[in-house]
């Protein structure tokens, strides 16, 4: 079976800084992967480069068996790829309801509105407030809702917790285990260690741009010395 994505000796260069280093990754339809790793070593520039936000690269990423390495940024959601960056970008001056349905819907298999609601009450209940009045938290969720209604397969997701309350955070949680069971693959990068390992499949380590170990989330007791070395947890 041909991975939802691969990724192959990809480099990646800010100015003459070489960031990526040869990072190699595959991710299986329906899977959850976590990229862990200390601040600095790559993780966002991995997840930036698959985008196609950062254009000075070499290597192969394919999704689907389509060659991305040419796609522009405006075209990769069409293929079936959505990204919510750290910073979450939400329109400030919309609705919650008018920042739902500004993406174009790319594939059938999109949320409807309703569907999200079901999925975020939080947003039911601020569908007619501005982002300005959303906490962080509420505006994660929105960040990752209207992505869902675009159908696409793959969500990347870049720090979806930081800086979140631990009730937030366990919310999220329960909607990526909910995407999972609907078949959604999730790529995402977390700094927190305790939530990564209650959602993620399998894990990618990361060191000084490249991936140096990976491994399921049934591994973890045994491998906890690569990620004392890794990690520093």
């Amino acid at each position: 079976m041909t991975p939802l994505l691969q990724v192959s000796g990809l480099n990646a260069w800010y100015g003459e800084s070489h960031v990526l280093q040869g990072v190699d990754m595959t991710i299986e339809e329906g899977e959850m992967i976590t990229i862990l790793g200390r601040n600095g070593v790559g993780k966002t520039t991995t997840l930036r480069t698959i985008m196609g936000i950062l254009r000075e690269r070499k290597g192969q990423i394919t999704f689907d068996g389509k060659d991305m390495m040419n796609v522009p940024l405006h075209r990769t959601a069409h293929v079936g790829i959505g990204f919510v960056p750290e910073e979450r970008g939400i329109f400030a001056t919309l609705t919650v309801e008018e920042n739902l349905m500004l993406p174009p819907v790319v594939a059938g298999n999109g949320m409807s509105l309703d569907e999200i609601y079901d999925l975020f009450p939080n947003l039911l209940e601020r569908r007619s407030s501005p982002g300005t009045k959303l906490s962080g938290g509420e505006q994660q969720m929105l960040a990752i809702a209207r992505i869902l209604r675009t159908g696409v397969r793959l969500l990347i997701l870049d720090e979806p917790t930081e800086g979140l309350a631990p009730v937030i955070v366990q919310r999220i949680g329960q909607v990526l285990k909910t995407l999972k069971e609907r078949g959604m693959t999730v790529l995402l990068v977390e700094q927190n260690f305790r939530f990564a390992s209650r959602v993620a499949d399998r894990f990618y380590l990361m060191d000084h741009g490249q991936m140096v170990a990976d491994f399921p989330v049934a591994q973890l007791p045994e491998r906890m010395d690569t990620l004392h070395k890794v990690l520093g947890v």
